[in-house]
């Protein structure tokens, strides 16, 4: 039996118990990671799951059941029981929900990998790891750290309104950190991000990334932290590196566009959002350089799929244009209950876990200048990047970041290195102040996005390129 038979026995046993709309979801997925210290493996992970999720609606209560039997008894037991917590929930009163429209599609897709993950061996995989923190500490570093991850998942999507949907997606990335110890105090610096860089792709991203070559950099960086002046506490123009912009991006924009958050469904993980959908197409979200968008499309970005979990085809379509908020991360149903007409952003991360609102490749379209221009235009300012703290609150509104290295911008010149650099701002007042936005566009992927209770990890994509802001709060800690 295939496992579109099993997902299909899963939905029509949901419907036979009284469900109005089912779908289902069998996924198998394998994950590879290390982890190096030293020159030493510390850790090896490797593990298999596989399982069928169902969700079924009967009035107006929906229910989710998951089983890992992927037998025909176990596919139907689940759907049976999916559409049960339907009807209990269906008791307590509530709006009658729909959901926009999904058109019924058969289709199958595959993300882009040129070398398989998972084909390559350990031992090579070990190599670039040991190598890269071995040469970081020959540099200076006291403590080198390397890891690499790798995602293999395959999915089968059926549901009652006719869709029957196969993908493929391989996912991985690398990233090595080194720390310098001081009198105390440590100071870190990172390559590619403070997560490492990720996307939907194969083995050939990490090799990319050439983590050795970077190993001694970061080591003299990470050292002279140590004796480098403190950010100062003032009121300054601010330049942002790309990666930087990423987590900008994420938190103060990406969760707070999230339909679900908007709607006060979701609240877990910094609360719901300080967005109101009254204000949707007229709310000045940022200055006119900001255009942020929504693509699942991207080739190779972190957030890319073909079909979202309701079966939605990936979909570009705009967040932000020139400065106005006019669009949202969205479900079938929450869309419906907003008034929009699509939807296309629900994921889950496993076969246990019920679909929710999550961001795809949420970034910056490229701006007019280079860094180098930005740079050579900012007579008195702060260059910062690559983060190594971040707070924000319930609303997704207030925010203060920290980075793990800055310079000083003096008469259109980097200047001096300075240490433990923070800002912090209000999103649309932050984002109102960009006044340069660079072109050099790099889509970073964020592997660990926690939502929901029980927690997923989400995996999305920022393109993202360095900017600048006037008239922020900088060095607010020592």
């Amino acid at each position: 039996m295939s496992y579109f038979d099993m997902a299909s026995i899963a939905v029509q046993a949901a419907v036979d118990a009284g469900a109005r709309y089912a779908d289902a979801r069998v996924m198998h997925r394998r994950y590879e990671s290390m982890n190096a210290r030293n020159g030493e493996i510390e850790d090896l992970g490797q593990n298999e799951d596989a399982g069928i999720g169902v969700r079924a609606l009967v009035g107006s209560g929906w229910g989710f059941y998951a089983c890992p039997e992927l037998t025909d008894a176990g596919a139907r037991q689940a759907g049976i029981a999916a559409a049960k917590i339907a009807a209990a929930s269906a008791r307590v009163p509530g709006r009658q929900s729909e959901m926009v429209t999904s058109p019924p599609i058969t289709a199958s897709w595959s993300s882009p990998c040129l070398i398989d993950p998972l084909g390559v061996s350990l031992q090579a995989k070990a190599e670039l790891l040991t190598s890269a923190t071995t040469i970081a500490r020959e540099h200076g570093a006291d403590i080198a750290q390397a890891l690499y991850q790798v995602w293999d998942t395959r999915k089968w999507f059926v549901s009652s309104e006719g869709h029957r949907i196969d993908q493929h997606i391989r996912e991985c990335g690398a990233g090595v950190t080194v720390t310098a110890v001081g009198e105390g105090q440590t100071q870190r610096r990172s390559y590619p991000s403070d997560r490492g860089q990720y996307g939907t792709q194969g083995w050939e991203l990490v090799e990319s990334l050439d983590l050795a070559a970077q190993a001694p950099r970061l080591a003299q960086e990470a050292r002279e932290l140590l004796t480098a002046p403190l950010c100062p506490a003032t009121e300054t123009t601010l330049i942002l590196g790309g990666e930087q912009m990423c987590l900008q991006i994420h938190e103060s924009v990406g969760h707070a566009i999230e339909l679900d958050r908007i709607l006060g469904w979701e609240a877990a993980f910094a609360g719901t959002s300080w967005l109101d959908l009254s204000q949707l197409g007229k709310l000045q979200y940022g200055s006119e350089l900001m255009n942020i968008t929504i693509d699942p499309t991207i080739p190779g970005a972190l957030g890319s799929f073909g079909f979202d979990d309701e079966g939605t085809p990936a979909q570009a379509r705009d967040a932000v244009r020139n400065g106005t908020w006019v669009g949202v991360l969205a479900g079938r149903d929450s869309a419906s209950v907003a008034g929009l007409q699509y939807a296309g952003s629900v994921r889950a991360d496993g076969w246990s876990r019920l679909p929710m609102v999550r961001m795809t490749n949420v970034g910056l379209e490229p701006g007019p200048h280079t860094l180098e221009e930005i740079i050579a235009a900012t007579d008195d300012g702060i260059f910062m990047e690559h983060n190594r703290s971040w707070s924000i609150d319930d609303k997704r509104l207030n925010f203060q970041f920290g980075c793990e290295i800055a310079y000083e911008v003096k008469r259109g010149k980097l200047g001096r290195m300075l240490r433990n650099p923070t800002y912090t701002g209000i999103g649309p007042t932050f984002w109102r102040s960009m006044d340069m936005l660079s072109s050099e566009t790099v889509a970073w992927g964020t592997p660990n996005c926690g939502k929901g209770q029980p927690i997923q990890a989400g995996h999305t994509g920022h393109p993202s390129a360095p900017a600048r802001f006037q008239n922020v709060r900088v060095g607010v800690t020592a």
